[in-house]
């Protein structure tokens, strides 16, 4: 009981006298379809300002200044550490003669690409991106081989950020050639004999990190030339709000062009196609609607294609080249189908049966062969490979079960276990639930409960309620070892899988877009009170969390219902719904929330912005968001600009912190184990400190 009224003293005390930094107010109103809209604090957009620089190092100042003062954060940085210092792997995958793969030792800020011949022999580095930095936030986003292993396109990220710098290794003598191509976003590397084709923008005028990113071009590189010697493949400059990627076939006989409009707010792609040696892509799906079309694989005569066209769960479709006809391959079922992909002349499909994995495996005909069959209710995905392979890789996890590495015999049809993670805890000492709760308007919602066997479920223990809810993403079952202290803590992590996901297929996914946002905020309160009702925790023990979009559902039901929770962390999220598209690629996601430039959307979007709806003088939960200084996905100016207000409107009048965490030299994720550590760390301290609970 000391020990409590000592932290409370530590930090409850401290937050009744907190001062935060007067953030200067400007003249300027944006006016919407003929609605003004005050914009006090429109200056922080500018990233590269000294006021902008002088404000982040002062809020910084009174976060840190905050959390460095409870008493037991150094604790748990040192739980945290050691709960993740243990060998982490990927699954490996065959290129030749050699199988290449990732390995953590267990604290690295980056883990380190090695190969090996065969599976049994000794393996050497390919790559440590360890270092390329000093403080390691360099990091190894793109390895992609060449068809005969000789070459590999290595792309890099410098400080969290989104740009992509691309070099090629000469995989004899594992060095780099001269060739280095700038500006690359939202794209992959897709060889093509002696060349890959990319993606890339134009050099940014003004901040690199936050100007509008338009005309999305895609090159051709052979090996051996300069970037400015590219061969521009294709563009469409009356567009410039489309993406446009490239990828090839495993054979390398078809460059596959997908073309997206979601500026426009079409949710689905155009899929075009150019044979090797032709000059034109020609059309397979020209028309850009919101249906999707992914190509599997060229098989004889023609493609495989995903597709959710008429079909919410998604289905495989063949389609004939040259009488340009249609036929099912895998017609759609009553789970959504989140994978197709072929190896060792077998296709696997993967699909979502209450958030949970099912893998089945076909014939090259359509016919079902097999179910794989997984260790339990949670996430597997892998199963890659080329038609030559006799076996593939894939790797299952659950919230209780670390991430474990399987070899799939594909002739025998049998599963055995490649690789189990050393960690030093027991799995087994934890336990997960799935249960379905109703929303607001009776919709079923599942979400996953998960914390330590034996714990006493009487209301009072301190929770997590996670969440994010859109663009057509799924939240399975995942294991984090970060997350083993805080239950050993007497902690609940839950897990909720809000509309606007792919959990049920497209239509779970439309009952969260645009107009129906509100769904998602109502689905996530009404977990919270769900858990309230089953004395899973109380208000006074519930914390909300969510990164991103996910961001935004926090800010936007912390508006709605203030009472509800105690401590909040929106991190990097989407705050400014008014001006979100002004930034970066922002514009890309018009097709799941709407624009202000639209009459009827701005309504909507007006209506539940985080940063237009805080409410001056409302008791706000303890809240801390955390954002980086180089996030050019979600730009920090969101967060920024909603911190100023929050701290405005409800600072003085709060008993509760309301602070802002600015990472430096990372994204729109930690760009190093290090820093992933200390956040999590201060997230947890913050939110023990807010309950009066002390980390044993």
């Amino acid at each position: 009981m000391t020990a409590v009224i000592a932290a409370l003293a530590g930090t409850e005390g401290f937050t009744q006298n907190l001062k935060y930094p007067v953030t200067q107010k400007i003249e300027h109103t944006d006016e919407y379809h003929g609605a003004k809209v005050q914009d006090p604090y429109h200056w922080l957009e500018d990233d590269k300002s000294a006021e902008t620089e002088a404000w982040v190092k002062s809020q910084n100042e009174v976060t840190f200044g905050y959390l460095n003062k409870i008493p037991f954060k150094g604790k748990i940085f040192d739980d945290l550490e050691k709960a993740y210092n243990y060998p982490k792997y990927s699954a490996p995958s065959k290129k030749g003669d050699y199988f290449y793969f990732y390995k953590n030792d267990g604290l690295q800020n980056q883990s380190v690409l090695y190969r090996q011949k065969g599976l049994k022999a000794a393996p050497e580095v390919v790559l440590d991106p360890n270092k390329l930095s000093a403080d390691g936030t360099t990091r190894l986003v793109v390895f992609s081989l060449s068809k005969d292993g000789s070459f590999a396109v290595c792309g890099f990220s410098q400080g969290g950020s989104d740009w992509q710098e691309y070099q090629v290794m000469d995989m004899k003598t594992l060095k780099m050639l001269p060739d280095k191509v700038e500006w690359v976003k939202v794209s992959g590397a897709a060889w093509q004999g002696d060349g890959f084709y990319y993606s890339s923008y134009p050099k940014p005028d003004g901040s690199a990190l936050a100007s509008k990113n338009e005309n999305h071009q895609v090159f051709f590189h052979k090996i051996g030339t300069a970037q400015k010697d590219d061969k521009l493949i294709y563009e469409d400059p009356a567009n410039p709000q489309r993406f446009h990627t490239v990828s090839t076939t495993e054979d390398e006989l078809y460059a596959v062009l997908y073309v997206s409009d979601r500026g426009k707010g079409k949710d689905g792609n155009g899929l075009w196609v150019m044979k090797k040696g032709e000059s034109k892509f020609v059309p397979v799906k020209e028309e850009i609607t919101d249906f999707s079309y992914s190509l599997v694989e060229n098989v004889t005569d023609g493609f495989l294609i995903e597709t959710n066209e008429n079909a919410p769960n998604s289905k495989v479709l063949f389609y004939e080249l040259k009488n340009k006809t249609w036929k099912t391959f895998l017609p759609e079922k009553p789970e959504p189908l989140q994978g197709a992909g072929t190896a060792g002349g077998k296709l696997f499909a993967s699909y979502s049966k209450d958030v949970t994995t099912r893998v089945y495996v076909y014939d090259l005909k359509g016919k079902l062969e097999n179910e794989v069959k997984l260790p339990g209710l949670g996430s597997a995905g892998g199963f890659g490979g080329e038609r030559g392979d006799a076996f593939v890789f894939y790797t299952y996890t659950s919230f209780n079960y670390p991430p474990t590495i399987f070899q799939y015999d594909i002739a025998t049809q049998k599963s055995t276990v490649f690789r189990e993670p050393e960690v030093s805890f027991k799995p087994d000492d934890y336990e997960t639930k799935q249960v379905f709760y109703p929303s607001k308007d009776g919709t079923k919602i599942p979400a996953f409960i998960t914390y330590k066997k034996g714990l006493k479920l009487d209301g009072n223990n301190p929770t997590i309620l996670y969440g994010y809810g859109g663009f057509n993403v799924s939240l399975p079952p995942s294991f984090s070892s970060t997350r083993i202290p805080f239950l050993n803590q007497g902690g609940i992590f839950v897990q909720a899988n809000l509309r606007g996901g792919s959990e049920y297929g497209e239509k779970w996914h439309e009952q969260g877009m645009k107009a129906k946002k509100q769904n998602v905020f109502d689905d996530f309160i009404a977990a919270a009170e769900f858990l309230i009702k089953e004395k899973y925790t109380s208000s006074g023990k519930l914390a909300i969390q969510g990164g991103s979009n996910g961001g935004l559902l926090v800010g936007a039901v912390m508006n709605q219902r203030p009472d509800l929770f105690k401590v909040a962390f929106p991190a990097v999220g989407v705050m400014d719904m008014l001006r979100f598209h002004k930034f970066t690629i922002g514009w890309n996601w018009i097709a799941d929330y709407g624009s202000s430039d639209n009459a009827d959307e701005f309504k909507t979007l007006y209506a539940y912005s985080p940063l237009h709806n805080i409410k001056a003088g409302a008791k706000y939960p303890a809240t801390m968001i955390t954002t980086a200084d180089h996030d050019d996905r979600v730009v920090p100016a969101h967060s920024f600009k909603y911190a100023a207000e929050l701290q405005a409107k409800a600072g003085a009048t709060s008993t509760n912190p309301l602070l802002i965490r600015i990472d430096t030299n990372s994204g729109h994720g930690a760009s190093n184990t290090k820093k992933a550590l200390e956040t999590q760390a201060d997230i947890y301290a913050f939110m023990f400190a807010n309950m009066g609970l002390v980390w044993k």
